[in-house]
């Protein structure tokens, strides 16, 4: 009976570790996956660097939390994640949508961080803080959601921007279908936005329709094959890189002779 009793214990406690493992397991993939979606402080270094230098001690936090400008009701911006919110845990992190960056000029959370997690040089123009030197994020509009490119006034993500007809301009076109409106289109320019979500706490649709993403999600990337030749800086990008030349042997045969031809295909 003894043994029994210890073999019925033991295939329990075996079932109950397969269990909590998938469940970690499973908690784990899970942030991994939201890694990608995070917006970091002013400052952050790149993500996978971030992770490794960040030693969670919620200095950044804590500064923000006492800084002179907090909104009306009273929340910091930023916040530590925590068990089960899909993402690092003990990692500082902010949701535009709820309580977004209200740009400190004074930055107090990037000097607060004992590691270089989040580095004042990122932030820093002529040995000053520059709060607007900050890539939290870019800023991303859905035209078929936003209220303003159905033809309906609005502009309340630009008015809203703290960098104001730098970080979000209007473009202002003729509405056709009603021949007498115009479009007021808000345009993101990246080189200026700083990703603080201040305009898209201030979307008046449901779901906002502009939002900030990490910059790896929201940037694409040209690569070195493609140069702006009037621009000076572009050219200093790809000056190390290496020139691939890549050639082609014409196919002398038909188009009809190739599609006839079996052994082509394979």
């Amino acid at each position: 009976m003894t043994e029994r009793r210890e073999f019925i214990l033991n295939s329990v406690r075996t079932a109950g570790l397969v269990s909590l493992a998938g469940l970690t397991w499973s908690a784990y993939v899970d942030e991994v996956i939201a890694k990608t979606l995070i917006l970091r402080p002013p400052g952050a270094i790149d993500e996978q660097d971030f992770l490794a230098t960040c030693i969670k001690c919620g200095m950044c936090v804590e500064a923000c939390a006492h800084r002179d400008n907090l909104p009306l009701h009273g929340k910091p911006t930023l916040m530590l994640a925590k068990t089960g919110s899909n993402r690092p845990i003990g990692t500082p992190y902010f949701i535009a949508r709820d309580v977004p960056c209200y740009m400190c000029p004074e930055i107090p959370c990037v000097p607060a961080c004992p590691t270089g997690a989040l580095s004042e040089n990122l932030v820093t123009t002529k040995k000053k803080l520059d709060i607007n030197k900050a890539n939290m994020g870019l800023a991303v509009v859905d035209k078929q959601s936003c209220i303003a490119f159905w033809g309906i006034q609005c502009d309340a993500c630009y008015r809203a921007c703290p960098l104001l007809d730098k970080a979000i301009t209007v473009e202002y076109s003729k509405n056709e279908r009603t021949g007498k409106h115009a479009y007021m289109k808000p345009i993101v320019h990246a080189d200026h936005c700083t990703g603080c979500g201040l305009c898209e706490l201030a979307c008046v649709t449901e779901k906002p329709a502009i939002f900030v993403l990490p910059l790896e999600v929201a940037l694409g990337k040209a690569g070195d094959h493609y140069i702006k030749g009037w621009d000076k800086k572009d050219e200093k990008r790809v000056k190390n890189a290496k020139a691939r030349l890549n050639t082609t042997e014409i196919n002398k045969k038909s188009a009809i002779d190739s599609l006839n031809d079996a052994g082509d295909l394979y």
